[in-house]
């Protein structure tokens, strides 16, 4: 027995002590015009890459082989490839991308141009310019429907949620919101569409079906004053249960129930925090500081920051590998 046992448990203890996989975080550095690269096993930057001038939008492509980085001053997006950490290509972006999504199947990119009111549609395989959509004045926030069938773009001056047919490509609604929206996120089962405004300070919930608002998030800290709470970034669990929320130059994220939409709890980041983005396990949330050029680490089911990574100049955009 104990000559079948001990290599057994010699298996055993080996893959306990193997280490659990690592995703990649990219950071975009909006004013050190670079890309930090995170690893989070060992939480620590381990390359740092040189882009164009501002980068702002960031987002793997699905199939987990190039890192897409809007260079808004440069008028493009360009093509990161993780194996070499290297541009490889860029694509056809219009003036001044700044956030941007992609379809489920990774064919199709939607860019939201802030210079010229539109929304560029890119073939993300064939590179090319495939039309474009006009929508209201600065367009920022990027969100698409589970289904696919819808696309949404937030304008910032226009205060609006436009909603967007993706076969016809064509605005079929628009929901004003509070000023300034900055980003948007449908509920993982489409029932409900959160969009941040950062001047409003606040949430806005509406109903996809109906085109309306039917509720808000408010937000308020002891000792701070209502305009510097801005609410920009959103990051909703996969269950839908809790949803959490950048809070700008009030240095805070927000856990807000999804349900409820009563707010939880406030955890104190760094300064100016802007977007966020999970580990694919969800295990961790990891935040954008833009003043104090740095990123946060928060253990989700602890509700607790635990880790402060320095990184670029001005850290806007955060995107991990699948």
């Amino acid at each position: 027995m104990r000559r079948y046992w001990l290599p057994f448990l010699s298996v055993l203890c080996f893959a306990a002590a193997s280490p659990a996989h690592a995703y990649i975080a990219y950071i975009s550095n909006e004013k050190g015009n670079t890309v930090s690269v995170i690893d989070t096993d060992k939480w620590a930057v381990t390359a740092t890459i040189k882009v164009g001038q501002r980068p702002r939008g960031i987002e793997f492509t699905r199939d987990g082989k190039f890192v897409m980085v809007a260079v808004g001053d440069d008028d493009t997006i360009q093509v990161i490839d993780t194996k070499t950490q290297q541009i490889v290509d860029t694509l056809p972006s219009g003036p001044d991308p700044e956030l941007f999504t992609q379809d489920a199947a990774g064919k199709t990119l939607y860019v939201a141009n802030e210079n010229d009111n539109t929304v560029t549609v890119i073939d993300i395989q064939k590179r090319t310019r495939i039309g474009s959509i006009q929508v209201g004045v600065e367009p920022e926030g990027m969100a698409i429907s589970p289904d696919g069938k819808i696309l949404i773009n937030t304008s910032e001056t226009t205060n609006m949620a436009h909603f967007i047919d993706t076969s016809k490509r064509e605005v079929v609604a628009s929901v004003l919101v509070d000023p300034r929206p900055r980003f948007a996120e449908f509920k993982h089962d489409g029932s409900e569409l959160w969009v941040s405004s950062e001047i409003g300070g606040t949430v806005s919930i509406i109903d996809p079906v109906k085109h309306v608002v039917t509720g808000k998030v408010t937000f308020s800290i002891p000792g701070l004053r209502s305009e510097a709470i801005q609410a920009v970034g959103l990051g909703i669990t996969k269950d839908d249960r809790t949803v959490f929320v950048a809070l700008g130059p009030a240095n805070r994220v927000a856990i807000v129930d999804g349900k409820t939409h009563e707010v939880k709890k406030y955890l104190l980041v760094g300064q100016r925090v802007w977007h966020m983005a999970f580990t694919p396990d969800e295990k961790y949330l990891l935040t954008t500081n833009g003043i104090s050029n740095d990123v946060s680490v928060i253990d989700v089911a602890a509700q607790k920051v635990i880790k402060t990574i320095q990184v670029g100049e001005l850290p806007w955009g955060v995107t991990i590998s699948p």
